[in-house]
């Protein structure tokens, strides 16, 4: 089922000023620092000013790719993508909810979030898991240590791999974070190389998350530096903002270094977690999730969400909206896997939902007559800068009222709708 009672609206036209703005300041910044022309300054003869293509949109793409699936031991998942503002969609992913020979009952899933570029996620996403599978190394019994030997052979194969075909095909720039997670009947398995996350979330908490992999930490800092590279800008030499990912071969030129001691490794990092029947959900997604939300508020609100929502890919698409309208610029997307032990619909939780939804669309229709008694112009902004000061009890633990923004922005063109003037009907005669 559905929580939201109307359909998606066009992104409000304050948002898509407020990131022009941004980028305008961006793009100034960066004029200054490659000796372009400061503010008043004029060019000399001859010059031309540098033209920076935006890395956004006026306005993002709101289309949303959606899957779903289930695994025979009990396991469903769904996934939910959305390219957003970004001017292109560089996020893949890898959904496989059942391993065929002796790994019937394992799974494997993975998000892949390029940059510079599209082709390196894509190419990964499509032969990663074939590579960890190939090294021969994993097998039914679930030894811990053979499969996470299994997974690093698998990524350091597929960066090598990758490679080759680059060359060959000419194209070597670009790269992609991957966080990963392999899932058998006793462990379940999480690699991660770059800055995607996975959260395990157990009895309504977050017991485990993986850790983002940027130039600045210390340890990913000292083997940059030790290979001749440096970070500035919290970047590597002032331009790369993850320290790990498959790819970006120009970082990965230092002779007599190993591949995981490039500037840029493409070695993950392996965490095991054991299985517990307290188990509720597992969240792998892109930096797009991230950078807006807390692993405590996802795991908050995605809980919250399972107790009003059946269909996991609602629940996603959600989880997308939130981050939007909390000023993700970025390409979103997110799996949420769900084990046996997680929440399940409640008639108290829909029936709060539904009181909720009520009570939000009462607040805007008495915002919406406020404003038109004191003769001022009740647009969105105006209603929605009123409502995010009003005290509103039941909203989503995580989303707040922007994860009701939906239902808010629909309740707002239903009073547009209805306060629109009545045009005389013509009788006839004079």
């Amino acid at each position: 089922m559905r929580t939201a009672r109307k359909g998606s609206v066009e992104m409000p036209a304050f948002v898509r000023q407020l990131v022009k703005e941004t980028e305008k300041r961006v793009s100034s910044f960066f004029k200054g620092s490659r000796g372009g022309a400061a503010e008043g300054e004029q060019l000399g003869k001859g010059e031309k000013e540098e033209v920076i293509t935006s890395p956004y949109l006026d306005r993002p793409v709101l289309d949303k790719l959606t899957e779903e699936g289930c695994a025979c031991w009990g396991i469903t998942y769904a996934l939910g993508s959305m390219q957003g503002w970004r001017a292109n969609m560089e996020d893949f992913h890898n959904c496989v909810p059942q391993l065929g020979g002796q790994l019937t009952d394992w799974s494997f899933f993975a998000v892949f979030d390029g940059h510079a570029g599209s082709t390196v996620a894509q190419h990964c996403s499509q032969h990663l898991l074939g590579h960890i599978l190939g090294t021969g190394i994993m097998g039914a019994e679930d030894n811990p240590e053979k499969v996470k030997g299994a997974i690093i052979e698998g990524f350091l194969q597929t960066d090598k791999h990758l490679h080759s075909v680059a060359r060959r095909e000419g194209w070597e720039r670009g790269g992609t974070t991957v966080v990963a997670t392999l899932i058998s009947p006793y462990n379940i398995y999480f690699a991660n190389c770059g800055d995607s996350r996975a959260i395990l979330c157990r009895s309504g908490q977050v017991c485990f998350s993986t850790e983002d992999h940027k130039p600045y930490s210390p340890l990913e800092k000292e083997r940059i530096e030790s290979a001749g590279g440096s970070v500035t800008f919290q970047r590597i030499n002032g331009s790369l903002a993850v320290s790990r990912a498959l790819g970006d071969f120009s970082y990965k030129g230092a002779e007599s270094r190993t591949p995981s001691q490039q500037m840029v490794s493409p070695e993950p990092e392996l965490c095991v977690v054991e299985r517990s029947v307290a188990d509720e959900f597992l969240v792998l997604a892109c930096d797009g999730v991230w950078d807006t939300i807390s692993n405590e508020e996802l795991c908050a609100f995605i809980h919250n969400r399972l107790r009003v929502c059946t269909d996991l890919r609602d629940v996603c698409t959600q989880v997308i909206d939130l981050c939007l309208y909390k000023g993700s610029l970025d390409n979103i997307s997110i799996i949420l896997l769900c084990f046996p032990g997680a929440p399940q619909l409640s008639a108290e939780a829909l029936h709060q939902e539904a009181e909720l939804e009520d009570l939000l669309e009462s607040k805007v229709a008495e915002i919406y007559d406020e404003l038109c008694a004191r003769g001022e112009e009740p647009d969105l902004l105006s209603v929605l800068t009123v409502l995010a000061s009003t005290v509103i009890p039941g909203l989503p633990p995580g989303g707040g009222i922007q994860s009701k923004r939906n239902c808010i922005i629909s309740a707002y063109y239903q009073q547009r709708e209805t306060h629109k003037p009545t045009v005389p009907t013509d009788l006839g005669g004079s």
